[in-house]
């Protein structure tokens, strides 16, 4: 069964054209012209949404902290996708909750390529049920009160669920599997990123910054060397 994908932008020429590449590289695709018209649909049918901006009465970035904030769509991976190029936009973006951004005027052949290394993130159920069959139970991971759960990919605090996106669970899960050395933002990203994507220093430098605030007393645990990078540190 092909993966649903909702695009939202004013722009119907724009929509059109992803419509017509995503259903070209096997996608079922609906367009919405504003977020109003979005929040109409039933949102959780999704795999994935393509969100524009600076849409009228709703703007793509309110469109995105609603859906973030609805139980049943808040894990629908979103992509910005705007002529706002500037960094703080893109911060901005990545802060509520988005899993990648791209800018105006794109290359469709870029918006396919993230789309796929978006989806293949945020859907690794298949890669581990066939890893399970070759492989055994992997402990959880702990430090002091905080504890991954490799077999369930959640992670706890005090024994209470910590809300991580993919990319934040992945890379904590490697700084307390690699404790006590300072990795650089070209290995996180040789670790934790898909290859195909095109990550910058900034959404690192977001995403350490998130994980911080969601593991309270354990964010001073992750400590960064100006000019070389992140750490784990058993002792701050």
């Amino acid at each position: 069964m092909s993966k649903k994908i909702l695009v939202i932008d004013d722009e119907e020429a724009l929509c059109e054209i992803l419509k017509f590449n995503l259903q070209k590289d096997g996608y079922d695709v609906d367009c919405c012209y504003s977020a109003e018209e979005a929040l109409t649909k039933d949102l959780s049918c999704y795999s994935l949404m393509i969100v524009d901006i600076m849409m009228e009465r709703i703007s793509g970035f309110d469109f995105a902290t609603t859906v973030r904030h609805n139980s049943a769509t808040e894990e629908i991976p979103i992509i910005f996708c705007s002529a706002l190029s500037g960094e703080d936009d893109t911060v901005t973006g990545l802060n509520i909750g988005a899993d990648d951004y791209i800018t105006k005027p794109f290359v469709i052949s870029e918006v396919l390529a993230r789309v796929r290394a978006v989806l293949r993130r945020s859907n690794p159920t298949k890669q581990w049920s066939m890893a399970a069959e070759t492989s055994e139970y992997e402990p959880d991971i702990v430090f002091e009160n905080l504890r991954i759960d490799r077999n369930e990919k959640l992670c706890y605090l005090n024994n209470n669920e910590i809300g991580l996106t993919k990319t934040e669970f992945d890379i904590l899960l490697y700084l307390l599997t690699h404790r006590n050395r300072i990795y650089s933002r070209e290995e996180l990203l040789k670790e934790v990123w898909d290859s195909d994507v095109v990550v910058t220093n900034r959404t690192i430098d977001t995403n350490i910054a998130r994980l911080r605030k969601k593991i309270g007393p354990y964010g001073n645990n992750i400590v960064t060397r100006l000019g070389f990078g992140y750490g784990f540190k058993e002792t701050v």
